[in-house]
């Protein structure tokens, strides 16, 4: 009986905090695109985030094989905004990052993270992109308020166990965003988007839609517009927006109707590590060595010298 309980327990507790990426909408992008970053260097997640927010991206300049860094992309936003949800309430922000490392780069294993980086990356999920692309790692949706910034554990690979690795200089690229997007994967807006009008005419009737929980509709308002010849078009406006315009107003074709609730906005930004041989900082550091010891040697022969010369005037 308790060995039951226990499983069901086990079960629900799995159910209610275990990540789940099949519900976040990366998931799409990675069933839809082999890598996230196209070939004009956009990374596809603008595809749905339309708005623009600039985020940073923080790297050592270079790291030794087989260790352990920390990447950090930062997600500056006001907190005091919220967005429009799902249902046309408002709440926080959530926010989301890809970081698309070299090659032979990975999220180090727990076992390898030391206790100081554990500490900030807390209980984030890093999920690969793909079985076969673990240097592209996506985290989120997450809670803004917690995680203005995420902290990546990387482990660098070694070129002496991986000949496909070379000490090299390498690009970094990052992308970040806050807040819902405007389109949904299948091409349809959000209800965190602006509305406009398909047709020019006179909008003759506003009239409120009630909820269908069975296609995931919250309620909203259609808005019916009528042309000069008769011909009306309805305009299905999710809660969310805000209507911007009344019975017996004329609009042109492409005029907003709506206020625009968008509050977020994705960024990307590209950088550059090197993966350092460390017999070349030996080299270097002996290098080093032999300018001081040269140094010394001169001052110490210029000592001499002079006491040598010292002597010969004095005799």
């Amino acid at each position: 009986m308790w060995r039951f309980l226990s499983v069901v327990l086990l079960l629900v507790g799995v159910w209610l905090y275990a990540p789940a990426p099949a519900q976040a909408y990366p998931y799409y992008a990675q069933e839809a695109y082999t890598s996230p970053r196209e070939a004009t260097g956009r990374i596809v997640c603008a595809n749905c985030h339309l708005a623009h927010k600039p985020i940073r991206l923080e790297l050592p300049q270079a790291v030794l094989p087989d260790t352990v860094f920390e990447a950090v992309i930062k997600l500056p936003y006001d907190h005091s905004q919220q967005q429009v949800l799902a249902d046309g309430s408002k709440g926080g922000l959530n926010v989301g990052a890809v970081l698309m490392l070299p090659e032979g780069f990975k999220i180090a294993p727990e076992e390898r993270i030391p206790p100081e980086l554990k500490e900030k990356v807390k209980d984030i999920y890093y999920q690969p992109y793909s079985d076969t692309q673990e240097n592209i790692v996506l985290v989120g949706p997450l809670s803004g308020d917690e995680y203005s910034e995420i902290v990546f554990p990387v482990l660098s690979p070694d070129p002496n166990k991986d000949k496909n690795v070379k000490f090299l200089k390498y690009a970094v690229h990052a992308g970040g965003n806050r807040g819902r997007g405007q389109v949904y994967p299948t091409g349809e807006k959000s209800n965190n988007n602006q509305y406009t009008a398909s047709k020019a005419g006179k909008i003759t009737a506003i009239s409120e839609l009630p909820a269908n929980e069975e296609e995931n509709f919250y309620g909203g308002y259609a808005v019916t517009i009528q042309n000069e010849s008769g011909e009306t078009v309805t305009e299905t406006i999710p809660l969310g927006p805000e209507l911007i315009v009344k019975v017996g107003d004329t609009v042109s074709a492409g005029d907003p109707l709506t206020t625009n609730p968008n509050v977020g906005g994705f960024g990307q930004m590209d950088g550059e590590i090197v993966l350092q041989d460390p017999r070349r900082i030996q080299w270097l550091l002996a290098f080093f060595a032999a300018v001081v010891l040269m140094q010394v040697m001169l001052v110490l022969k210029k000592k001499q010298v002079e006491k040598v010369q010292a002597a010969e005037g004095i005799f």
